[in-house]
């Protein structure tokens, strides 16, 4: 029988996502098509890698190899999703948190509006949780970079997101901000409840120069490093 997660393993989880390796350990194996570095304030560094197209399970999806590294904390993900809607489709994780090694599926079933979380130990299986929602259903890691692909962005736009939990994303201002890769003109998107802030750099990339996360386990991930897609 599936599970639901109490409401602070539902949060924890969501922090664990959102808590976006620099250095060359961090660097998949592969060429990425786009990298970017970021380091997490109060300690911590991670890497975005998009890997762009593989084919998996049988279906065309997009891949993006996300690691980060926080103090006690080491979480590798293999994201694949939908290469139009960058909508999750199914997620690999590895964590090891204070020497303990844990192996996590995250299972986005979009017809259903259904996510099912499936945990690991030593190779078994020790726990499942299922959350259904009322529409589709976001990954805290992707959603940043699914904001760049929104053409006609004006101050006061809005839109509601699950990751899993509901928010209601909205840009309230474009605003110039100071990051360790350099000073950018940025949107600026908070979330209700207020969970979280993003800015988006204001150019033909769009890039997440800062991510903000606010509540009980509060972090700051700045860019530091950005490597273009490769040309072909």
């Amino acid at each position: 029988m599936l599970k639901k997660v109490p409401q602070p393993l539902t949060f924890l989880l969501l922090i664990i996502s959102v808590n976006f390796l620099t250095g060359k350990q961090a660097i998949a194996s592969g060429q990425a098509r786009e990298t970017i570095f970021y380091n997490i304030s109060p300690t911590g560094v991670s890497v975005y890698q998009d890997m762009g197209p593989v084919e998996f399970r049988g279906r065309k999806t997009n891949l993006v190899i996300f690691k980060t590294q926080v103090a006690g904390f080491r979480d590798t993900e293999k994201i694949y999703s939908d290469p139009e809607t960058r909508l999750p489709l199914w997620i690999e994780r590895n964590l090891l948190i204070w020497l303990d090694k844990e192996y996590l599926t995250e299972e986005y079933v979009k017809d259903k509006n259904l996510l099912i979380i499936t945990k690991f130990k030593n190779g078994k299986k020790v726990g499942e949780y299922q959350f259904k929602r009322s529409g589709p259903i976001n990954n805290a890691v992707l959603l940043p970079f699914s904001l760049r692909k929104i053409h006609d962005l004006r101050i006061g736009w809005s839109y509601k997101i699950r990751v899993p939990n509901e928010f209601e994303v909205k840009l309230v201002s474009i605003e110039d901000v100071t990051v360790p890769a350099g000073k950018f003109k940025a949107y600026h998107f908070i979330s209700t409840p207020h969970k979280f802030e993003i800015w988006l750099s204001v150019d033909k990339l769009r890039l997440p120069v800062k991510i903000k996360g606010a509540g009980g386990y509060p972090y700051m991930l700045m860019m530091k490093k950005y490597i273009p897609v490769r040309e072909k």
